[in-house]
């Protein structure tokens, strides 16, 4: 991800989030801290009305903070009507090895206890919830802070997305962080 793709993130994370989604300000912040932070885009082809393709359309988008020894998946989202395809899972994947690469031995994240799909993801990555922020969200819902301990020969996230070596999970998803 990239400045000029702040403006389509804001709206995606406005659209998933609601009163919880972050200000435009706030993505840029975080770009520009490339020694601590990498984003990424989920695209999938873009097929018109007529059935021809257009292009790539984003469908998702997640951000990492590391400062060894934590990352911290900071957000992670897709469209509704793109859940289910493997998306966030191929998003998780890239995040937790960039996560390893740059010096992490855990990941942390947050998630809504009222996002059980969500959940469910992070435990298949091998996530255990280990603290609940209480109303943490402003819509009232608890936060439940989750860990994925990261050690040597841990393949934890690893290949369990089916990712292929050029970036693109089974579903044709491209999660390249446009740099």
């Amino acid at each position: 991800m990239v400045a000029a793709d702040v403006e389509l993130v804001t709206a995606l994370d406005a659209r998933l989030f609601g009163v919880d989604c972050w200000p435009r300000q706030l993505f840029l912040d975080e770009l520009a801290a490339p020694g601590t932070r990498r984003y990424i885009i989920a695209e999938v082809p873009d097929t018109s009305s007529d059935g021809g393709m257009g292009g790539l359309k984003a469908v998702g988008y997640a951000g990492l903070m590391c400062v060894p020894p934590i990352g911290d998946i900071q957000t992670i989202g897709v469209l509704p009507e793109f859940e289910g395809r493997g998306i966030a899972r191929a998003m998780l994947v890239e995040l937790i090895g960039e996560a390893r690469r740059r010096g992490a031995r855990d990941v942390m994240l947050e998630v809504s206890s009222t996002n059980p799909r969500a959940q469910e993801l992070y435990r298949r990555f091998g996530f255990e919830h280990i603290h609940t922020r209480r109303r943490y969200y402003r819509d009232g819902s608890d936060g439940l802070v989750m860990r994925l301990p990261l050690t040597r020969g841990d393949s934890a996230g690893q290949n369990s997305a089916g990712q292929n070596s050029a970036g693109h999970d089974s579903a044709g998803t491209d999660t390249k962080d446009h740099s």
